[in-house]
């Protein structure tokens, strides 16, 4: 299910020429035999400050393509099952006034359980330098951030950045989550400083492509570039609409007010806790084909009120 943001999304799109649009239609289940099985984090989300209402196995719809499938299991990622890997990203070209939210963001890594190992890295060269490695020390982890160089090197896109992150990460039973702060905005190549209207960042299907298949679910918070980096209204519309694909198709969430840095991050951390404090682990029994790749899933509930945010695709081993 879509964010609010991602709604606006989708209108601004509407409003620059581009459609979406989606079809559903009531699917039998996929026999058992020629499945294999596939576990993957998804958020049950409720508007406001409802109280989230019980989902069970039962409740739960997925639907492989047109088929529905078998859901073998379905699990709150509590207790024994908690263990979560949250990587925090900031963008190298990200204005040094972002120093100003990392009160916010120290406290938000000091009030993780235990359960959750913080790492810090900055984005530059589309890569990421670690400033933390995963730790259980959040002390040490909030105290890892410093300010931006202001300067992306020669290859600035953020999403290149968190592929060779994700392909790096280590092997592990946790979740695996990130946030990345940045304007969105590729400073390399044809990506940035002309043309109008909406353009599409090849460069983030790849990343949303990389995280589907690790199983990461990628949060998006704007954070202004530094005033050196001049670029046009289109260039700061466009970083923000590829920060939304990208945290919509990863089961995540994309924030942000307009072109300005927000007084505080907060309120978004704040939503970002919420949404990690209603996560569950879902195992179903996916049609196998005969190659291993990204398959396209579809979630849904009857439960009223609630929304699942998830990836759009999962990886799926093919058949021998």
């Amino acid at each position: 299910m879509k964010t609010q943001t991602s709604r606006m999304f989708y209108s601004l799109l509407a409003a620059v020429g581009m459609l979406a649009a989606g079809t559903g239609s009531k699917a039998a289940e996929v026999p058992s035999s020629g499945t294999v099985p596939v576990t993957m984090t998804v958020t049950a989300n409720v508007a406001g400050n409802k109280r989230m209402p019980d989902v069970s196995r039962e409740d739960v719809v997925v639907k492989q393509g047109k088929n529905r499938v078998e859901v073998t299991d379905w699990v709150p990622a509590r207790g024994e099952r908690a263990g979560l890997d949250l990587f925090i990203l900031i963008d190298e070209s990200a204005d040094s006034r972002i120093g100003s939210q990392f009160d916010d963001l120290r406290g938000f890594i000091k009030a993780q359980p235990a359960s959750t190992l913080v790492g810090v890295g900055y984005m530059r060269n589309a890569t990421v330098q670690i400033a933390q490695n995963l730790t259980g020390d959040h002390e040490q982890a909030a105290q890892a951030l410093r300010l931006p160089f202001g300067s992306p090197g020669v290859n600035g896109s953020p999403y290149l950045s968190v592929v060779d992150l994700m392909k790096r990460w280590p092997v592990d039973q946790n979740r695996r989550e990130v946030i990345m702060l940045t304007d969105g905005i590729g400073r390399e190549r044809h990506h940035f400083g002309g043309g109008h209207g909406y353009r599409t960042d090849v460069d983030v299907e790849a990343a949303s492509s990389v995280a589907q298949r690790t199983g990461t679910n990628i949060f998006t918070i704007y954070a202004p570039g530094a005033p050196h980096f001049r670029h046009t209204y289109w260039d700061g519309l466009n970083g923000q609409m590829n920060m939304t694909r990208l945290s919509d198709s990863t089961g995540g969430a994309s924030f942000y007010l307009g072109l300005h840095s927000p007084v505080s991050i907060g309120p978004y951390l704040g939503q970002v806790q919420k949404m990690l404090d209603n996560q569950y682990l879902l195992s179903f029994s996916a049609k196998s084909g005969k190659r291993s790749g990204l398959q396209s899933i579809n979630l849904s509930t009857e439960v009223a009120g609630v929304d699942f945010y998830a990836h759009d695709a999962v990886w799926v081993a093919g058949g021998k």
